[in-house]
């Protein structure tokens, strides 16, 4: 029979409930967002809600192994639904609360989930892909019945069960014994971001949540320190990062609903945060607030960087009185660290202990210091091995030859620091997240405005290694009466706000090969911010509380 271990998040969270019940492990501040009162959990409280939705995920008839959607922002219950799936051997499918349309119908149906636990504002969104999905048999909701019934007048909502009515008596739930044969069943299936196909499901067990918290000792947490966060539980560097090291040692970590850029150090000075974690573009975003007095009074010690900007990098520091702990990680594995005062501005690090990492050629030859290839990894002396939800080909092809394949596409120096150059491939990477432009063509093809579409990116004006702005090239339906807010107001609608582009480029026709294949080297050609074809989307629509 398994035995509890701190490596399985059920378990964590049950035995630091019987050690240390009444800290107060977890704050959700929801001063923005739905602008609701601060939620606190306590181990206690995680333990007993995370059981009574582990006995309603079983009731449901859920067998270990099945597949359920997870669709909220930084809420409790993002939480203590994770724990409830850890108990009872079900898989959670993260997914941005902001998704919907056939990215979300692709989720639902590959990885055949019979259930969604989700927020009301994703509601809508599933009840739209039901059909798509023909998988989802009922939906759990963290909302009122008058939110539910509001939708369901709209467009037909399923049938479904209210989470309020499953922790109303969480206390009194007889506890629910782990259904777990072992530490490495799956917990979660994170995907991928999808740049060069369909997103792909990483299976990811459930041990490895305790190697998540194995971060805190590489970052150097401090028994006092208090871990921030705005970005997404639904992405692995929340999880990594802020979640797991937090739950193993008790940090009294602090999330937000989203990444707010005006009123971070705000937060940071109510809470008293030490750390905190950004991505990509998000560190040009804070930096481009304008100036105050007071920016560098505040108990932040350390940022958990994946992306700071070489150009600004030092200036950051000394602006907020911060010191900068640069990574780089992927959630199929691979892991490198620059800490603080070691190597070169703008290197992400070198690889940590335990772990292999090179710069290779095309041939899987090495590649000498500043020569740009593949950034590879693999356990040292041995293979790597990823698992991607029944995808075997993509499994052994993500690590040919022994070494995890990243995507990314780096060098080092002459003294064995990596570098992060691009991504490889189609994809673009924007504010932290790689973007799809399938996804984006879709939308803006189904606008009535635009006959022919073509999106790609450019060096994102933020200087953040990597990212991109992202482009789309349209052809007017009618030049006379092309409507460029309309465009984007409709991609607002449809899209993730780091989906939408950046730019449109107003062209007579896309450029293409004589096998209809787009031809994107004239299109940066062609492209000039300053251009009159070139429609800039307006500052207002983008901003971030």
């Amino acid at each position: 029979m398994r035995q509890p271990s701190e490596m399985v998040l059920g378990d964590l969270v049950r035995i630091r409930a019987a050690t240390s019940p009444d800290l107060d492990v977890l704050t959700f501040e929801h001063m923005s967002g739905d602008g609701g009162p601060d939620e606190v959990r306590t181990y206690a409280d995680l333990a007993a809600n995370g059981n009574a939705i582990a006995a309603k995920l079983i009731d449901l008839g859920l067998s270990p192994g099945d597949r359920v959607a997870l669709m909220m922002r930084n809420h409790q219950e993002f939480v203590e639904t994770m724990v409830g799936a850890s108990i009872a051997g079900v898989v959670l499918v993260p997914i941005d609360p902001r998704t919907r349309g056939e990215k979300l119908a692709f989720f639902l149906r590959d990885a055949s989930c019979r259930g969604v636990v989700c927020a009301s504002g994703a509601l809508a969104s599933v009840s739209d892909v039901l059909d798509d999905a023909r998988t989802v048999e009922w939906v759990m909701v963290r909302g009122t019945a008058a939110e539910v019934s509001e939708v369901a007048g709209a467009g037909g909502a399923p049938e479904v069960t209210l989470m309020s009515e499953v922790l109303a008596d969480a206390d009194s739930v007889p506890e629910i014994p782990s259904r777990l044969e072992t530490d490495n069943d799956p917990l979660q299936i994170l995907y991928t971001s999808g740049t060069t196909g369909d997103p792909k499901g990483v299976m990811f067990p459930n041990s490895r949540f305790g190697l998540y918290a194995m971060l805190a000792y590489l970052l150097g947490y401090q028994p006092t320190d208090r871990p921030y966060t705005g970005l997404s539980l639904t992405h692995g560097n929340a999880q990594a990062v802020t979640l797991a090291p937090s739950l193993t040692m008790g940090l009294r970590a602090v999330f937000s609903p989203n990444f707010t850029k005006s009123r971070l150090w705000d937060i940071c000075r109510k809470y008293g945060c030490t750390t905190f974690s950004l991505l990509g573009g998000m560190v040009t975003a804070i930096y481009a607030e304008p100036e105050r007095p007071d920016d560098a009074d505040n108990p932040v010690r350390m940022v958990c960087s994946a992306g700071m900007p070489a150009a600004i990098w030092e200036a950051f520091e000394k602006r907020f009185g911060v010191e900068v702990f640069e990574w780089y990680g992927a959630v199929e594995g691979g892991l490198a660290a620059k800490p603080i005062g070691q190597g070169p501005i703008g290197s992400f690090g070198k690889p940590v202990g335990g772990l292999e990492m090179l710069i290779l050629d095309d041939d899987d030859a090495p590649c000498p210091p500043g020569v740009v290839g593949e950034i590879c990894s693999r356990p040292s002396g041995g293979k790597a091995e990823v698992e991607y939800f029944e995808n075997p080909e993509a499994s052994q092809a993500k690590v040919r030859g022994g070494w995890l394949r990243s995507g990314d596409m780096g060098h080092i120096d002459e003294d064995g620091w990596f570098f992060f150059d691009y991504r490889k491939g189609g994809g673009l990477r924007h504010n932290g997240d790689f973007v799809h432009p399938a996804f984006v063509e879709r939308v803006l093809a189904e606008h009535p405005d635009v006959t022919d579409v073509y999106v790609y990116g450019v060096t994102a004006a933020s200087g953040a290694p990597g990212e991109k702005d992202v482009v789309a090239a349209v052809v007017p339906t009618d030049p006379e009466s092309f409507d460029a807010a309309s465009v984007f107001e409709g991609c607002r609608r449809s899209l993730e706000p780091n989906m939408v582009p950046t730019y449109l480029q107003v062209v007579e026709e896309i450029p293409k090969t004589a096998s209809e294949k787009p031809q994107e080297r004239f299109l940066l050609e062609m492209f000039d911010p300053d251009a009159g074809n070139v429609v800039v989307e307006q500052p207002r629509a983008r901003s971030q509380r």
